[in-house]
């Protein structure tokens, strides 16, 4: 990242780069200026977000075996306080920027305006009946995301730059799903108005980590990827999603389950699958998935797995074999196999 004059930005516990999962976008500019349809409008698409984002993390919390259940009274709590955090509930004419913690705090100190229009009758029985939803919150705000997603963003992205990367190599394996599904969130956001122009490509690596986080991760991964649709008819970004075998995507849930289903789906959806190679066993799979024939998947078990960097290429319903090559200098910077070499 840094040869062409960029400098990474590391995301870990101790370093000093922050990301709000919760940052308005561009979607705040010009609040003011709105009319009512349309401030309506953009605050369903910003409260939308959000709330993908927060289902899919309290659903990554555990009670044991089981995942922490975000039924609609959840939903219905956390929208009404993000409504009463940001302004909006009272007609504000900008929107105010609030935190994950800011919202873990309203929930856990309730105002009576939050008790009253969420329905409870005191405040004791919105204590009672949300003390799932706060405590999953307050685990992942002292814990997963303590010290990385529980401030404002505080580094500003140079979108004209020829590229860009938020690495996570510093994280604990453990909390890199839950890291994936705050930068989806807070990616979307930052790419929801741009330019027919500005298009661009994303890469998200070890997507697995956080399809396996549960149901309502996979909804959310399915939902940040659908970004390439653009917004409003804008923009539309190049989605990719780097996975290593097809049992990436089924272990998302339990067999015919809805997030097995829809992890199977996003291989169909996908308008190119680039399949480098793979031993026999795993290119049946994606033969009993994506109906490769033959030809295929001796491609992927024999030619793919003879040189780096070839693949079958699906395109639709057409395959091509690709070989892509390095330039010298892409090589020596990618080279990841150097510290095994030097070993030998």
């Amino acid at each position: 990242m840094r040869l062409p004059g960029v400098q990474p930005i590391a995301l870990g516990a101790g370093l000093g780069a922050r990301v709000n999962p919760l940052a308005l976008g561009p979607l705040a500019h010009g609040w003011e200026r709105l009319d009512a349809v349309e401030a309506q409008r953009r605050a369903q698409s910003v409260f939308s977000r959000w709330l993908t984002l927060i289902r899919a993390l309290v659903g990554s919390q555990r009670i044991g075996e089981n995942l922490v259940p975000f039924g609609p009274s959840d939903e219905a709590v956390v929208r009404t306080a993000l409504a009463d955090l940001t302004g909006y509930a009272a007609g504000a004419t900008s929107l105010a920027e609030t935190t994950l913690p800011g919202l873990w705090h309203a929930l856990d100190n309730p105002a009576p305006e939050l008790v009253a229009g969420t329905r409870f009758e005191n405040a004791r029985q919105f204590m009672d009946s949300t003390r799932l939803l706060r405590d999953a919150l307050g685990q992942l705000v002292n814990g997963a995301l303590a010290g990385m997603f529980d401030a404002h963003t505080n580094f500003d992205i140079d979108w004209l730059a020829p590229i860009q990367s938020l690495s996570l190599s510093r994280l604990p394996q453990e909390a890199v799903g839950i890291a994936l599904t705050c930068l989806g969130s807070w990616g979307a956001g930052q790419r929801e108005v741009v330019s027919r122009t500005d298009q661009r490509v994303v890469v998200r690596d070890e997507a697995w980590r956080q399809l396996r986080l549960g149901p309502e991760a996979v909804k959310a991964f399915d939902a940040d990827m659908r970004l390439s649709r653009g917004f409003a008819g804008q923009g539309g970004d190049i989605q990719y999603a780097v996975a290593h075998k097809p049992s990436d995507l089924l272990s998302a849930g339990d067999e015919g389950s809805v997030a097995q289903t829809i992890a199977r789906d996003m291989l169909h959806l996908a308008d190119i699958k680039i399949l480098h190679g793979q031993g026999p066993k795993v290119a049946g799979e994606l033969d009993e998935i994506l109906g490769l024939g033959p030809l295929a998947v001796h491609a992927i078990t024999t030619w793919a797995r003879q040189e780096p960097g070839r693949a079958v290429w699906q395109v639709g319903d057409r395959m091509y074999k690709v070989a892509t090559v390095l330039h010298p200098l892409e090589a020596a910077l990618a080279n990841t196999n150097t510290g095994i070499e030097s070993a030998r």
